[in-house]
């Protein structure tokens, strides 16, 4: 399950990624062009510290961006380059916005998803009050039983594939979907009627 907060953030997850994707070179953007999110889900930290959640969002020419953030409540050692912004959250305070693929916990989750065919997580409401709809959702295609758990990651990006190389091998992120994919298992978004791959463990 990831917990959900009915809160008001400072800056807004989507003030935060127009202001940070123009700075990527994946992204195709330049300052003050808007971005449309067309769906996000989220996957569980075992540990329940680090919330990790997933945007799709659509650029003016009709791309669509594949952009994992992870959120923490303290500074993730070493991932300074990955800081995407700080957060004002009402209800958990101060958060620190990351650039998943520098985040060690998000390669984690991903990484056994796709492994052991497992899948985004359920959105429980923070107060207790049953469950929030999923915008869209994601499944990995692999039948291993368990996953290694990854505790290392460093993370180099060329065109528009970012590869975390991790302590249990690689996994390449997709940071615009719908191009060539390389060979491996998988994990595919849903989203209405469109799917698309957006990382994998590569053979």
């Amino acid at each position: 399950m990831a917990v959900i907060h009915d809160a008001v953030l400072r800056p807004s997850k989507a003030e935060a990624l127009a202001a940070w994707l123009p700075a990527q070179p994946w992204s195709g953007l330049t300052a003050g062009q808007a971005v449309e999110v067309v769906t996000r889900f989220r996957f569980d930290d075992p540990a329940g510290e680090v919330g990790v959640e997933v945007y799709l969002v659509r650029t003016p020419d009709g791309r669509v961006l594949h952009t994992p953030l992870t959120y923490r409540g303290a500074p993730l050692d070493g991932a300074g380059a990955h800081l995407v912004t700080e957060m004002h959250h009402s209800a958990l305070g101060r958060r620190w916005v990351y650039d998943a693929v520098g985040d060690p916990v998000y390669a984690d989750v991903v990484r056994r998803a796709i492994a052991t065919g497992g899948h985004e997580a359920e959105l429980e409401r923070a107060d207790g009050a049953g469950t929030l709809d999923k915008e869209g959702t994601a499944v990995g295609s692999g039948t291993a039983p368990s996953s290694l758990t990854v505790t290392t990651v460093a993370a180099r990006t060329d065109g528009a594939e970012t590869t975390v190389r991790t302590d249990h091998g690689d996994l390449v992120v997709l940071r615009v979907v719908g191009l060539p994919v390389p060979a491996g298992a998988a994990l595919t978004a849903t989203w209405g009627d469109h799917h698309a791959v957006v990382a994998v463990l590569p053979d």
